[in-house]
């Protein structure tokens, strides 16, 4: 596949998609149609019926597995829908989030094993990684203050976990950032959102110096 595969990641409160739209809205001068914006969990519509599933905040009865098993359900029908077909036709594709939230969210926000959960990711990518992973770093202290100052109106079912789930996540995307340093790009989110973009659109160059 000729095309350019570029995952976001972050905690809950890093801003990952505020980076993603305003990094996305400059490339879009340049790519055009070229440019392909998504999230997980969504992008069409299965995937995006199994995200209300996950994040209604009624289902407060879900298991860890089954939340696991969902998504990676969603990925896999956002694979075939949109991400393999946009890089088969030599498009870019940003993602808000990809495998790497499972492993962190569900391999070790619940505790069920961040190696069972790549293994179940495994099985649903067929081993398929995006080309560079952008990850917003930030203290879940200052992630969960943002996000009750700024997403009231958003506040979904794993926004509200404990602070000690939270800390668990970040340091699961901290291990990630050591294990795959080539792929996985920190970025320091607690700086102003500007300097943050700055940061973001720097380390896509270095990756791509013909974008932007």
């Amino acid at each position: 596949m000729a095309g350019k595969f570029i995952s976001f990641e972050g905690p809950d409160g890093a801003g990952k998609t505020s980076v993603l739209k305003k990094i996305g809205t400059k490339l879009e001068k340049q790519l055009g149609s070229q440019l392909i914006l998504t999230r997980e969990p969504g992008g069409n519509p299965i995937s995006e019926s199994i995200r209300r599933i996950i994040l209604d905040r009624a289902n407060t009865k879900m298991d860890a597995r089954t939340e696991a098993l969902l998504y990676a359900a969603a990925r896999r029908q956002h694979l075939v829908e949109q991400i393999i077909p946009a890089l088969e036709d030599d498009k870019v594709v940003l993602s808000d989030r990809y495998v790497d939230s499972s492993i962190a969210y569900q391999g070790a926000g619940r505790e069920i094993g961040t190696k069972a959960v790549w293994q179940m990711n495994q099985f649903a990518t067929a081993g398929l990684e995006p080309d560079l992973t952008i990850y917003l770093d930030i203290e879940p202290e200052e992630g969960i203050k943002r996000i009750k100052q700024h997403r009231q109106n958003e506040i979904n079912r794993l926004d509200v976990e404990q602070l000690a789930f939270h800390k668990r996540v970040r340091a699961a995307y901290l291990e990630l950032f050591n294990q795959y340093p080539d792929r996985i790009k920190l970025i320091d989110a607690s700086q102003p959102f500007e300097k943050v973009v700055l940061a973001v659109q720097k380390a896509i160059t270095q990756k791509y110096p013909d974008l932007f």
